[in-house]
């Protein structure tokens, strides 16, 4: 059996692969360009990718491929249709960064809460050791307790993020996009009052019809203006000019990402006008990549890869 990779520096270099060997031939690429593609699968029997497009095109010369694998839960890159045209089974992971993405939600969160960059800066730059006072109060910061978190999208890590800011003392609302059927134990609101009530909004939905440029200015406009925004679910779900408007214009207090619309970051992106890292905070799309993350998604890649040949 022959298995090709086709983005493993998606996946990181650091995460033992060695499994895969034990199946039979396996080929690593670091990124592959569509144009690629179709060679470098040619007599594969299994491929594994994370972002590259899947379709007739670069199928094309794929004779002898049986399964595609998707390092992640997204697979708007597959064309499903054409892979059951083809008999071609596909198989992508759910659940593997529940736990990431919930502890980065508050890492984001609580350096903008705290303006953690502000006092680091204050404690290198020498300014603590030349000080008269033994704490100082020039950066206002307050409690996550009874404040009201608003959660759009409550999936497996808007409730995991729900829990944990529960922990901490603050009341927990949550709104469905699609409308979904009220969810026992939380607090369903319509997406308005969930803007209007909340001092920490966190988006964790998936991209699709209902979300798509959701959060747009008149969204901004309804949040108050010292509320923590932060998107962990898809770049576009947030307009980012709109965005950088509201940072800019303090409609709202400070924003934490770490999806963008294009990734990596486009060189024309508004939110790099603002440099104050105390109002806006950006991460390269990095919440669900914890080692213990990565190295789950890795083993289910591997086990579904196991079952699926095995049965045949």
């Amino acid at each position: 059996m022959k298995i090709v990779f086709l983005d493993v520096k998606t996946i990181g270099e650091d995460i033992d692969l060695s499994g895969f060997e034990q199946l039979g031939e396996v080929i690593k690429y670091p990124f592959s360009a569509p144009s690629e593609v179709p060679g470098r699968i040619r007599d594969a029997d299994a491929i594994v990718l994370n972002k590259v497009r899947i379709d007739a095109e670069t199928l094309g010369e794929a004779k002898a491929l049986k399964l595609v694998c998707v390092t992640a839960t997204g697979t708007n890159n597959l064309d499903k249709e054409y892979l059951a045209s083809r008999n071609i089974a596909w198989q992508n992971v759910a659940g593997y960064s529940t736990s990431s993405v919930a502890q980065h939600t508050f890492a984001m969160l609580f350096y903008l809460l705290e303006k953690l960059r502000y006092y680091d800066d204050y404690v290198k730059k020498g300014r603590y050791a030349n000080d008269t006072s033994f704490t100082h109060f020039e950066e206002h910061f307050y409690e996550l307790e009874d404040k009201i978190w608003g959660i759009i999208g409550l999936g497996s890590i808007g409730r995991r993020v729900a829990a944990i800011a529960e922990s901490f003392g603050a009341h927990v609302i949550y709104t469905s996009p699609s409308g979904s059927a009220p969810q026992k134990g939380y607090r369903q609101v319509d997406m308005n009052t969930l803007l209007a009530s909340s001092d920490i909004i966190s988006v964790h939905a998936p991209l699709n019809a209902y979300t798509e440029n959701l959060i747009d200015a008149a969204a901004f406009r309804k949040m108050k203006n010292s509320c923590i925004f932060l998107n962990l679910g898809r770049g576009p779900i947030v307009v980012e000019a709109d965005l950088a408007a509201a940072i800019e214009q303090q409609k709202i207090a400070a924003a934490g990402l770490d999806v963008l619309c294009a990734e990596p970051m486009s060189p024309d992106n508004p939110l790099l006008r603002i440099k104050d890292s105390r109002r806006l905070f950006i991460t390269p799309h990095i919440a669900w990549a914890s080692v213990e993350a990565r190295t789950r998604l890795m083993k289910t890649v591997l086990k579904q890869m196991k079952e699926f040949f095995n049965d045949k």
